[in-house]
């Protein structure tokens, strides 16, 4: 009988299970993306700073939907995701079969191609509300739905990003040749501070023009 695991539920333990995966610190993994040369407007400044001075005081205090709708939204519609045959999607179903398990749920956030459903995804966003728990780790939700879109793309790596509160973290799953997996977590950024969203409006930007392709 096919086991599953959903997105939502997913541990480090059960995804052992499927594929050996190794997390290893590596900060220069980042370097082409967080380097990526977008020139910030002064429009899009000014929106940056006015969307912290709407928020700081209430964020910390956000439940999920609310850091989704109210925070990370209005960032995700500035970016703008849709353009050539790229969309953005909220909710939507993926899955895939990898040795003898069946990896499905709905992210948060992907980036794909496809008209009524995902069919080629290029970047995931995990939204949490506080903190982790035993039960919710947004960082082994994201690998399951990135493992997933290695087997789905046929490729051997894929990025995302994970939001807990105000702080963000990007991310990048590599397959290896022997078939292996190793993951690379960023140091984080604090989301209510000018220069860290300003950081993550580039990396978002970066999504666009680097990878989704």
């Amino acid at each position: 009988m096919e086991k599953i695991i959903t997105f939502r539920n997913a541990s480090i333990e059960s995804l052992m299970k499927i594929v050996n995966i190794k997390k290893l610190i590596n900060y220069s993994k980042f370097n082409e993306w967080f380097s990526f040369n977008y020139k910030i407007s002064k429009e899009e400044e000014n929106f940056i700073k006015k969307h912290i001075e709407l928020n700081e005081l209430y964020l910390p205090f956000y439940n999920e939907q609310k850091l989704s709708i109210r925070f990370i939204g209005p960032i995700l519609n500035k970016i703008n995701f849709n353009f050539d045959n790229i969309l953005d999607w909220y909710g939507s179903e993926i899955s895939c079969k990898l040795n003898g398990f069946l990896l499905k749920g709905k992210p948060d956030f992907i980036v794909a191609g496809g008209i009524s459903f995902p069919e080629k995804p290029y970047f995931f966003m995990q939204e949490y509300k506080k903190s982790i728990t035993p039960k919710e780790n947004p960082e082994y939700s994201l690998l399951a739905e990135m493992l997933c879109a290695i087997v789905l793309n046929k490729t051997n790596k894929i990025i995302a990003s994970f939001v807990i509160g105000q702080y963000w973290k990007f991310v990048i799953l590599e397959k290896l040749e022997n078939g292996n997996y190793e993951y690379f977590v960023s140091y984080s950024f604090d989301s209510l501070k000018i220069k860290d969203l300003e950081q993550i409006y580039k990396n978002l930007q970066a999504v666009k023009f680097l990878y989704c392709k």
